[in-house]
């Protein structure tokens, strides 16, 4: 079991959603959580929060897809409050169109926000992990980095790939002997502004997941070292469905609901040009 006290925990999308709710928990287990977002309004109201709770909270605007910013930034973290013991790569965006109607701004954001913003999130810290021979990475990913579905092409390729990510990574540190930790965290639609307006066909298999509870499990996941957290249960299905021939799989897939399940998605931005 990991103690959070006293850990350097960032959290990248960290000013709302699951981000905050996972930093105020790291924060009441004793941990300094560092935020960083693009919304400085948002930072400033996580941080009173946290800090009207009792933790101790430091807050960045810093785009995590502009590398030299994320180096920058690093250096100032390093500056004010030392090594990051946790990383949580968090930011991450959905557009909730069909392929066709994406434009390429659409594909290039969510790539660097969903995907490469990673990888220099993991660059700026690993370097000191290493020669601490200590550490833990938290690559939120999703069960759209597990199936396929419609309206998500962008986002399940950049879960996909996140998926990947942390595999690869968690292979690399255990064949050099490293003492370095990852989780890759794989939930369902969550009930957040992100994913408004998405359905469920079959709530008691597939159920819209509540982001307290979510962010609940993603840190007890992280405190007892779990490599891996999907939710729900009925997911991990899906490795075993793919010994089906693909109409079969693509038929379940149908018939649960994962290819409706975005037909009316609103999300941040429709949610509020619509209000």
């Amino acid at each position: 079991m990991t103690l959070l006290k006293y850990k350097n925990v960032l959290i990248t999308g960290g000013a709302g959603g699951i981000g905050r709710l996972v930093a105020e928990e790291m924060a009441a287990s004793g941990a300094t959580v560092i935020l960083w977002d693009l919304n400085e309004k948002r930072l400033k109201e996580a941080a009173k929060l946290i800090e009207d709770q009792g933790g101790r909270v430091f807050t960045h605007v810093c785009d995590v897809t502009d590398r030299k910013a994320v180096y920058a930034t690093m250096d100032q973290v390093k500056r004010d409050c030392g090594n990051i013991d946790i990383l949580i790569n968090n930011a991450g965006v959905v557009t909730g169109k069909a392929f066709w109607d994406l434009t390429d701004e659409d594909i290039q954001t969510t790539m660097d926000v969903n995907v490469m913003a990673m990888f220099w999130t993991v660059k700026a810290v690993l370097p000191d992990m290493i020669e601490a021979n200590t550490g833990h990475i938290v690559t939120i990913s999703s069960a759209a980095g597990i199936v396929g579905a419609t309206k998500l092409t962008d986002y399940n390729a950049s879960k996909f790939a996140a998926f990947g990510f942390d595999e690869s990574l968690r292979m690399e540190f255990k064949k050099n002997k490293m003492n370095i930790r990852t989780t890759v965290v794989c939930p369902y639609f969550i009930n957040t502004g992100m994913f408004k307006g998405v359905k469920t066909r079959f709530s008691w298999l597939l159920p819209i997941l509540e982001e307290k509870e979510v962010a609940n499990r993603i840190v007890k996941a992280i405190k007892s070292n779990r490599t891996r957290l999907i939710m729900p249960g009925l997911v991990y299905t899906s490795w075993m469905m793919r010994y089906l021939p693909v109409s079969v799989f693509d038929w379940v897939s149908a018939f649960l609901g994962v290819s409706s399940a975005m037909d009316q998605f609103e999300g941040r931005e429709k949610a509020k040009s619509a209000s």
